[in-house]
């Protein structure tokens, strides 16, 4: 089966002002790549042949850079948004997406085996499926557990609270088009909320391996001082 990804690089990277203020997030340098450039040498080497750049802020600085993709010997091409159409609402422009396809933002700098993931979700025949890493808060004050008279109950020094959170990497059947409004913005989190509503089963895939969105200045950071010493686990070329 051939495999198609849609990659989100449209949003201006607000979260990570000042460094974007020049340059689009996607086309942020993480080692001697741009962030957008690791996402899709990775998925080239587990065989995606076609992707599609979802664009809008600064979409020439992208289209300038990465053409038609055959750098990296697969096809690339773009969709424009007119206006910012959140998470899910791109797709709803884009005319010839196959039968399961991964949507993925273009901030994300993962090992995850992009190509298990999509044969999974096609295996078992999902309409949903969501890659979920565990993150942790960690909370710098001493925490007050009181009742509602004032009185304290309990206390927890700088506790640490566990969270299972979205990838922003996704695999996606079709029929989830028909949720889509048309020329509105609509979000992951609007979608999730109609998918729950109409009873509708949505996928967990938890992944413990390394994550990073680097729409966070802190993980930004991160992600290059960390880059050198992960590159033969993000590359396999």
């Amino acid at each position: 089966m051939k495999k198609r990804a849609v990659i989100l690089a449209g949003g201006k990277g607000t979260r990570l002002r000042p460094y974007t203020v020049v340059l689009p997030k996607p086309l942020m340098p993480i080692g001697d790549y741009p962030i957008l450039e690791v996402v899709i040498r990775q998925l080239a080497a587990r065989g995606f042949e076609h992707i599609t750049i979802a664009v809008n802020h600064q979409a020439e600085l992208i289209r300038a850079f990465f053409g038609d993709g055959a750098k990296w010997n697969l096809r690339i091409d773009y969709s424009l948004e007119d206006r910012p159409l959140g998470t899910m609402g791109p797709l709803r422009l884009i005319h010839d997406l196959p039968e399961h396809f991964l949507v993925m933002n273009g901030d994300v700098l993962t090992d995850l085996d992009f190509a298990a993931f999509h044969a999974d979700h096609v295996a078992n025949k999902r309409l949903f499926t969501i890659s979920a890493h565990q993150r942790e808060q960690h909370i710098d004050y001493g925490v007050l557990l009181t009742n509602g008279e004032g009185t304290l109950q309990g206390f927890q020094e700088k506790p640490v609270t566990g969270y299972e959170v979205s990838m922003g990497v996704y695999m996606v059947s079709r029929e989830v088009l028909r949720y889509l409004p048309e020329k509105t913005h609509y979000g992951f989190d609007d979608l999730m909320r109609d998918l729950l509503e109409d009873r509708k089963t949505v996928a967990v895939k938890r992944f413990a391996g390394y994550w990073l969105d680097i729409g966070r200045p802190d993980d930004y950071m991160q992600a290059i001082d960390e880059f050198q010493t992960m590159k033969h686990r993000l590359f396999l070329d």
